[in-house]
């Protein structure tokens, strides 16, 4: 019988994380690492790539930095060129790369809002997981896709349509994806995380404002670095071999409380 921490055992895997310069990208990319997989990490911004690689190596773990915008189609080849020129095929991406919205109302949103919210949260999800899907049946290896979410892809708040739209297309492409991939071997699935603070809503989170939002979490805080961890090993290793087409929600209760 297999052990239970045996389970979630990385090594040998080959990982790709996008967004990995800062908040939940940088831990997903510590967590996978710690557990054994080699990991590729892609940013735009270079210089704290090339410190979480430090990080990582310094902490007996594989890491290379890869500068890329995930909204470029010739960066992300070059991207997956280098990721197997290093570690052999990514048999584990993390879509994890998104914008925020700018907290405007549907009335005032303009197209190239939307788009740019639609262009990092939604269009780059699929191709980045299109790729890795394309180089896995092609090494004829299985794998696994995760793709960050949100709880606004399951409730909607005031001037958050561009982000809550893209993030519930997020859910469905999930869904679709996994129903294709699945018989290939490829497990695709998602993550759909609650309030957690990062740089891009550390101010925001801390103010008066932010701060009240905490009564419609029954768990009354937001989440905290490496709350993430368990849902993302799972889904990534034999832990979670039979998972497909799945999105965790980890938001401390947020969306199933009855306001």
């Amino acid at each position: 019988m297999t052990k239970a921490a045996d389970m979630f055992n990385l090594t040998g895997r080959v990982a790709l994380v996008t967004g990995a310069s800062s908040g939940l990208g940088k831990q997903f990319a510590r967590a996978l690492a710690d557990n054994g997989a080699a990991v590729a990490l892609v940013a735009r911004r270079t210089d704290r790539l090339l410190d979480l690689q430090q990080e990582i190596e310094a902490a007996g773990g594989k890491a290379l930095a890869i500068e890329a915008d995930v909204t470029d189609r010739a960066a992300m080849v070059a991207a997956f060129d280098a990721a197997e020129k290093a570690f052999g095929t990514v048999t584990i991406l993390v879509n994890n790369a998104g914008v925020a919205q700018q907290s405007v109302r549907a009335t005032d949103v303009t197209p190239e809002e939307w788009r740019r919210v639609l262009g990092v949260d939604l269009d780059a999800v699929f191709y980045w997981a299109q790729e890795a899907a394309r180089r896995m049946i092609a090494a004829k290896v299985p794998g696994a896709i995760v793709n960050i979410a949100s709880v606004l892809g399951f409730g909607v708040s005031k001037g958050t349509a561009s982000y809550a739209v893209a993030k519930a297309a997020v859910v469905q492409t999930t869904k679709a994806l996994a129903v294709e991939w699945a018989s290939r071997g490829i497990r695709v699935n998602a993550i759909a995380p609650g309030w957690f603070v990062t740089e891009i809503n550390d101010t925001f989170l801390e103010s008066d404002m932010g701060q009240a939002l905490k009564k419609d979490i029954p768990m009354g805080r937001f989440g905290n670095e490496g709350d993430l961890d368990g849902a993302l090993l799972l889904l990534v290793s034999d832990a979670g071999a039979y998972m497909a087409g799945a999105t965790i929600i980890v938001d401390g209760g947020q969306v199933v409380k009855i306001a």
